[in-house]
C-alpha cells in the first residue's frame, strides 16, 4: 500500500476486510465506506472539523445511559430514524415513527381498562381501538406496548432524582378476544427533545427548535406477524407540521373527541374520561430474514 492516495484508499479499506462475496454485511460496510470517503473528499474535511466530529461523538456516548440514548436522538433529529421507519413500514400496515431515546422494555403488565396516570393532572382521556393484520382479521392476544410524557410535556424517566417512578406512564396491554385494547391516561403536551447534550448544541447551532408534537408512543406485537414501533399524534396539536424528529405522519394523527359516547362501547375503565379517541393498529406478516 505503498502509493495509496486519497483516491485509492477506499476500495483498500474495503479490500482489508474479508467479508462474504455479496453478503448482507459486505454491501453495508462497502456503502458506507463509499459514502464517507466521497463526502470527506466532497467537503475536503480538515483536521480540526474531523476531530470535532469524533469529540461530538464522545460526548454523545458520555451522556448516554440504558435510560437515555443520545445516538437514538441523534439520529432522530438529523431525519436517520424517520427514514428508516418510511423505507421499513410494509404495505397495509400502520406507519412507523420514532422510538424516542426513553423505550424502557420491561414496561408493568396492565389489565384493560387500567388508568396509566395515577393522581397526574390533566386531561383524562380513553384510548382504544383494535389491532389487525392487513386483511383486517383481529389480531387477538397482541401485546400493545406504550409510554408517554405527561401533561407538562415530562417523561417520569426524567425526574426520577424527583422521586418519580421510571415506569410511570408505561404499560403492556393484552388485546381481547376481538382484538380490542382500551385504557385511561391523561392526555400528554408538547414537549423539548433533550437539549442539555451535543444533540441540544447541534440544534442551537443549527438555529432549530426542539419542540416535539403531543403523542404516545407504542410497539405492537403479535405472533407470526412483523413488530411495528410507532407514535399516534393529535388533530390540531401544536407543532404537529413542524416536529423536531420528523415523526409525524397523516395516518397517524387522531381526532380527540368529548367522552360522551364512551358509555356507548361497553368498555370498563378504572377512571372516566373526560375525552376520547380511537386508533386502530394493522400488523403485516413477519418479513423472511435477509
Amino acid at each position: 500500500m505503498s502509493d495509496i492516495n486519497q483516491f485509492s484508499i477506499t476500495q483498500a479499506v474495503k479490500d482489508s476486510f474479508e467479508t462474504e462475496p455479496g453478503s448482507r454485511f459486505e454491501t453495508l460496510l462497502h456503502g458506507v465506506l463509499d459514502h464517507l470517503h466521497d463526502a470527506t473528499r466532497e467537503l475536503n474535511i480538515t483536521h480540526e472539523e474531523w476531530m470535532g466530529v469524533l469529540n461530538f461523538l464522545y460526548d454523545c456516548g458520555q451522556i448516554s445511559t440504558p435510560e437515555r440514548h443520545e445516538f437514538i436522538l441523534l439520529s432522530d433529529v438529523l431525519g436517520f430514524s424517520a427514514l428508516v421507519d418510511m423505507i421499513n413500514t410494509r404495505g397495509g400496515a400502520t406507519e412507523g415513527s420514532n422510538l424516542g431515546p426513553f423505550y424502557l422494555d420491561n414496561a408493568p403488565e396492565k389489565k384493560l381498562g387500567a388508568h396509566l396516570a395515577d393522581d397526574r393532572d390533566g386531561v383524562t382521556v380513553l384510548v382504544h381501538g383494535t389491532v389487525t393484520d392487513s386483511l383486517h382479521k383481529p389480531m387477538p392476544g397482541a401485546i400493545i406496548d406504550t409510554w408517554q410524557a405527561d401533561a407538562s410535556g415530562t417523561y417520569p424517566i426524567q425526574e426520577q432524582a424527583q422521586g418519580q417512578d421510571k415506569m410511570d406512564l408505561r404499560g403492556k396491554f393484552t388485546a381481547d378476544d376481538q382484538g380490542r385494547y382500551w385504557y385511561t391516561t391523561v392526555l400528554p403536551k408538547p414537549y423539548t427533545v433533550p437539549y442539555d447534550g451535543p444533540v441540544g448544541r447541534l440544534l442551537k447551532a443549527g438555529n432549530r427548535h426542539a419542540w416535539r408534537a403531543a403523542h404516545l408512543h407504542y410497539i405492537v406485537r403479535a405472533e407470526g406477524m412483523q413488530d411495528i414501533t410507532t407514535e399516534v399524534f393529535f388533530e390540531n396539536s401544536e407543532y404537529i407540521d413542524n416536529d423536531a424528529v420528523f415523526g409525524v405522519r397523516k395516518s397517524l394523527i387522531a381526532k380527540i373527541e368529548p367522552a360522551k359516547k364512551a358509555d356507548e362501547l361497553g368498555l370498563e375503565t378504572e377512571k372516566k374520561p373526560d375525552a376520547m379517541f380511537k386508533f386502530d393498529f394493522v400488523l403485516a406478516p413477519e418479513s423472511k430474514k435477509r
